[in-house]
C-alpha cells in the first residue's frame, strides 16, 4: 500500500484505504496503456510515413509513366511485403493498445465514481466528513485523482 495512503490513520479506515490503493493501481494501469498506445502510434506514424517516402522515391517517381511499370517494380521486391506485414502488424497492435487503455479507463473511472457515491458510507462521522478533503487534495496533489467530481 502506498505510503500517503497508510498515513491517513484516523481519516480513513481500513477498507476506504483500500478502494483508494485500489483506485490508485487502476490509474496506473490506465496511464501505462495510455503512454504505450500513443508510442505505438507514433511509432506506426512514423514508419508508414518513411515507407509512403521510399516507394514515392523508388517506385512512383522512376516509374510515373506507367501504372503497370510501378507495379511490377513493388511486386518484385520482396522487401516491400516485409515492410506492409511490420506496418499492419504495428496497426493492430495500437488498436489493441487501444481496446486496453478503454477498457482500463472504464474501470479507473467506475471505480473513481463509486468512492464518490459512497463518500456519505465512508467518512459516516461528523469529523471524518469533515476532514474528507484532506484526504481529496491527497490524492489529487499525489496521483491526479480527482475525488471532488465525477467528471473527467
Amino acid at each position: 500500500m502506498e505510503s500517503s495512503i497508510t498515513k491517513l490513520d484516523g481519516r480513513t479506515d481500513n477498507a476506504t484505504k483500500k478502494m483508494l490503493q485500489s483506485v490508485v493501481d487502476r490509474k496506473r494501469k490506465f496511464d501505462k496503456f495510455k503512454s504505450r498506445h500513443e508510442t505505438v502510434m507514433w511509432m506506426t506514424i512514423a514508419m508508414t510515413s518513411c515507407y509512403f517516402v521510399y516507394l514515392y522515391i523508388n517506385v512512383a517517381k522512376p516509374f510515373y509513366y506507367s501504372f503497370s511499370e510501378m507495379f511490377s517494380v513493388f511486386v518484385q521486391n520482396s522487401s516491400n511485403l516485409y515492410f506492409l506485414v511490420v506496418i499492419g502488424g504495428s496497426y493492430g497492435l495500437m488498436n489493441l493498445l487501444r481496446e486496453k487503455r478503454e477498457k482500463a479507463e472504464k474501470e479507473y473511472h467506475a471505480l473513481r465514481c463509486e468512492i464518490i457515491d459512497k463518500s456519505k458510507d465512508l467518512w459516516k462521522k461528523e469529523d471524518e466528513w469533515k476532514n474528507r478533503h484532506v484526504v481529496f487534495e491527497m490524492m489529487k496533489k499525489n496521483y491526479d485523482i480527482n475525488l471532488f467530481h465525477e467528471n473527467k
